[in-house]
Parts: C-alpha cells; sequence; structure tokens
C-alpha cells in the first residue's frame, strides 16, 4: 500500500535516566496522546535510557524486551515506531535505531557518527552501513543525532524522501541542531522529522527538544515548544514533494562521488 499524505508525530519525552522500566512505562502514556490515523510514530535516541555511555550494564540484546515492546505497540496501535536504544551483538555495543511496522517488519541502522566529544566511540562501534527504507511507498534514511552534522552521509543520490533523525542534542547547541536539520532539507529535496529529548540527563546535560517536521524547502510544519513533554504531529504530501523536485530540479546537478563507508 502507497499514501499520498504520510502522517507522522515525534513523542518529545524527559527520559529517566538509566531506567529502562520507567522509560517504557511513561512512553506508554506519551503515546496514547497521539491522535487521529497516524502511519509513523518516532521516540528519541537512546529513549530507554537517555545517552549513557554505562553499554555493559544497559545493553540488550538486539530481539530483548524493548524490540518486542515496539512490535506490541505497533501492532497493537496501527503505525510504525522508530527510535533508538543500546544493543549488546557479539561482544560489541551499538546504538541502533529499529523501525518497526506494524506488520512486524524491523529495519535497523547503526549510528555511524558516534560522538567524540563524549567518548561514544570508546563504548560503542559505529555503523558501516547507510539505510534507506520503504514503507507505505516513501523512501526513508534514518539517522542518529551527530549524523545531522555530515552532509555526505545525508546527501540524497535521488534515493529517498524523507530523513528521521532521532536524537539527544544539547539545549546549549539549539541552534545548531535546528539550523542543520533546515540545511538537511532544503539541500536534499526531502521532508526531515526529527526527534529530540527534553529535561536535564544523570549528568546534567539540559536538553530542549526543539522536535519539529520540515518540508523541503526548509519551512517548519510542525513544532513543540522549548523544554517541553509532549506529541508533534503533521504530515508530508507526495505531490507536493514530487512537483516541487520536477519545478526545481537541483539535485540533477550534483557532483558525483563515491562513499567509503568502510572508513
Amino acid at each position: 500500500m502507497k499514501v499520498e499524505n504520510l502522517r507522522v508525530a515525534i513523542v518529545q519525552a524527559n527520559l529517566i535516566w538509566e531506567n529502562i522500566g520507567e522509560n517504557i512505562n511513561q512512553l506508554n502514556e506519551l503515546l496514547n496522546k497521539v491522535e487521529g490515523d497516524t502511519h509513523l510514530v518516532i521516540l528519541p535516541e537512546m529513549f530507554t535510557t537517555g545517552f549513557s555511555m554505562n553499554a555493559e550494564k544497559l545493553a540488550e540484546p538486539d530481539n530483548g524486551t524493548t524490540l518486542r515492546w515496539m512490535i506490541d505497540i505497533s501492532s497493537a496501535k496501527g503505525f510504525a515506531l522508530c527510535g533508538s536504544f543500546i544493543v549488546k551483538e557479539k561482544n560489541k555495543f551499538f546504538n541502533r535505531l529499529h523501525f518497526v511496522t506494524p506488520q512486524g517488519k524491523v529495519y535497523r541502522y547503526d549510528k555511524r557518527h558516534l560522538f567524540t566529544f563524549a567518548n561514544e566511540n570508546t563504548k560503542y562501534t559505529p555503523g558501516l552501513s547507510r539505510l534507506v527504507l520503504d514503507y507505505l511507498g516513501w523512501r526513508i534514511l534514518p539517522q542518529i543525532c551527530y549524523d545531522v552534522r555530515f552532509p555526505v552521509w545525508s546527501r540524497n543520490r535521488g534515493d529517498y524522501d524523507l530523513v528521521i533523525n532521532v536524537a539527544n542534542f544539547p539545549g546549549q547547541r539549539r541552534e545548531i541542531w535546528n539550523t542543520l536539520l533546515k540545511a538537511r532539507a532544503i539541500e536534499n529535496q526531502c521532508y526531515v522529522a526529527a526527534a529530540n529529548r527534553v529535561g536535564s540527563d544523570g549528568i546534567g546535560i539540559y536538553y530542549t527538544g526543539d522536535s519539529q517536521l520540515i518540508d523541503p524547502v526548509g519551512q517548519t510544519i510542525s513544532s513543540i515548544l522549548p523544554g517541553e513533554e509532549g506529541v508533534v504531529q503533521g504530515s508530508f504530501s507526495r505531490d507536493e514533494l514530487d512537483e516541487f523536485r520536477r519545478n526545481f530540479p537541483v539535485l540533477n546537478d550534483a557532483d558525483d562521488f563515491v562513499l567509503n563507508q568502510n572508513k
């Protein structure tokens, strides 16, 4: 099935530090606030723990409690659900995004750009592959937080329509977050759906959220007040995207390049 208007919701949550069970409980409540016939719901980065480097204590197997919860929620509510959590696989740790459909299909993306400033690179293994998935006729590129700073990784090769970014992006850099999200939409002629957390984490970092839906010309479709816990909702139009690309085909003039994904 394909849909002309993709209806998207973002959950902007005040994550509870390193407490998987409590985060799932509060997300259950926030998900009840999603209104209407929604196709896709997006959760923040590390939505069960906050942006923690305590991987040894908090990591789950890929098919553990959190993924089973995502599958159950997606099936019961009839929308796709995505977000990242900490996974242990073959004695390595990953900041892994899972995209779950109501039919039980699971797509996975491991964060490519690890945040060395917070020593994420010393705890987690970087992903090697970019993922573009198809959902309801929409080609979607999922990314995680720091990935937004690297336009080569986001480069639209004519292969996607929507970028999803799930994040724990600090409030002290909120202008950078807001600017980069608009830049990714404009330069790639795509929609952007960005989910960030709010509140303070266990090491005192404050997050304003600024979760939002953005159109291909960099205009905000829907957003939520900084620091506010809640749900952002809106829709993306396939016809409007296709018409904009036909009338202003700048991607045809892009430079060719080869990306070394194994670096």
